[in-house]
């Protein structure tokens, strides 16, 4: 039975369009002028015989035509690419865009690239740093890391590191006296956005007259631990995110006591996130294999010194 298609070029068009809600970006993609996009789309639309886009002064809004119209081809244009993939592998070399939370990057991702470098030199890594939530259709991002429960619509989420917060500080802390429990009504607590969790941790401790509100503030986690890497108060902080600071002494973990898992989203944790047909792709399976091998490496290293017992 012979297929009645439309035209795929304006196929094309049409889908790169409405993912970037951009004629202008679907042209840069597609590597096309806007104006061709333009005409590409319309004349598909005279071949459906229906519209697809509300053309506004604000931009491209889709129709409901266009908004069913969409997914159908966004799976189709995904099967063909998996389809491809299996015949005419991608080429092991290029670009490769990775969105990351910016203190994972500062604080543990950063300081490992050189190892990818030296294994993948054919591979040039873009490093996004983004706290939001990446939007594959439309963000040109390849793979992500992000720090949540994983259960993420449309990607594959594998857990990459589980949490574990406790409270570091700076070797001269514990030189100035900071050896029990009651020695933290001397120093200053530091603070990031999860600001209750100081509350959770003082209360599993025995502490919770303490005055948990007091100290300094930031929204950035890499800063707060930069702060009490310089001395200035004692920090709440993720495992994954001081394991180094600990290693190399620049940090110390005063006190055995962890923040409480039943004050924690027990399912949260840091995952490696790409949607499905990425991970056909040799440059996003080279990034993920490495990824989980130099993590399973910095897991299986010499736990992190412990300057107190339990107090």
């Amino acid at each position: 039975m012979r297929r009645r298609l439309p035209p795929l070029n304006g196929v094309r068009a049409f889908e790169a369009a409405a993912r970037h809600e951009s004629f202008t970006r679907a042209a840069e993609e597609l590597a096309v002028t806007q104006a061709a996009v333009s005409q590409q789309v319309r004349r598909l639309e005279d071949w459906l015989g229906a519209k697809l886009f509300n053309r506004t002064e604000g931009g491209l809004e889709l129709t409901d035509t266009g908004r069913a119209y969409l997914p159908v081809l966004r799976d189709a244009f995904d099967a063909i690419a998996e389809a491809t993939a299996r015949i005419r592998p991608l080429p092991h070399s290029g670009i490769l865009t990775v969105s990351a939370i910016p203190s994972f990057i500062r604080k543990w991702l950063v300081s490992r690239m050189p190892s990818f470098n030296e294994q993948q030199p054919e591979i040039d890594v873009n490093l996004d740093a983004e706290s939001r939530l990446v939007d594959f259709s439309r963000d040109q991002v390849d793979c992500a890391i992000r720090f949540g429960s994983g259960a993420w619509e449309g990607v594959v989420a594998e857990k990459l590191f589980s949490e574990d917060t406790f409270p570091v500080c700076s070797p001269a802390l514990v030189e100035a006296g900071l050896c029990q429990l009651e020695d933290l009504r001397r120093f200053r607590l530091l603070h990031d956005e999860t600001l209750v969790q100081w509350k959770h941790w003082l209360r599993a401790a025995g502490m919770e007259d303490l005055g948990w509100v007091r100290g300094p503030r930031t929204q950035d986690s890499a800063l707060l631990i930069q702060m009490a890497i310089e001395g200035q108060g004692v920090a709440l902080a993720q495992r994954v995110l001081v394991m180094d600071d600990l290693r190399a002494g620049r940090l110390v973990r005063p006190f055995w006591q962890s923040l409480p898992r039943d004050h924690l989203k027990s399912d949260y944790a840091y995952y490696f996130v790409a949607p499905p047909t990425a991970l056909n792709r040799p440059l996003v399976r080279a990034f993920r294999d490495w990824l989980f091998a130099v993590a399973a490496e910095a897991e299986a290293s010499p736990e992190e010194p412990m300057t107190l017992p339990a107090a």
